[in-house]
């Protein structure tokens, strides 16, 4: 371990109170502190906390929770319109008419729950890129 990484662990351990990393994730906070802001937007992350200026260019969370989310939504959603189609066999509009907005708005809410998620854990395991040793 560098000592440029050691000493902003031991800052970090100092000033700032461990943060359960699912509760910051889900409430879109910083992963250092837990009350800044994590998003300037719905999907967006800031470059830093407003509060403890920890610098989020770290952050990414790639895919993966587009991934998740299409796992998980999809499995509901799918589960869902094939119930209801075995049980009451709806006409086709109101299949669209149900399952259309609720993808949207489930995916849309989903995403940015584990986006934070991911990102706050990223944080927390001191994930970075793979790099080989030479």
């Amino acid at each position: 371990m560098s000592h440029e990484t050691e000493s902003a662990e031991t800052i970090d351990r100092a000033h700032f109170p461990p943060v359960e990393p699912i509760a910051a994730g889900l409430k879109g906070r910083c992963p250092r502190c837990g009350e800044g802001a994590l998003f300037s937007g719905l999907l967006s992350v800031k470059p830093r906390c407003g509060v403890c200026g920890l610098d989020y260019s770290f952050a990414d969370a790639g895919d993966g929770p587009a991934v998740f989310v299409i796992l998980i939504i999809g499995f509901v959603v799918v589960g869902l319109a094939l119930w209801m189609e075995v049980s009451y066999g709806p006409p086709l509009w109101l299949h669209f008419i149900l399952w259309m907005p609720l993808t949207l708005v489930l995916c849309l809410t989903a995403l940015r729950l584990i986006k934070g998620v991911l990102i706050t854990l990223q944080y927390r395991n001191k994930a970075a890129e793979g790099r080989l040793d030479r």
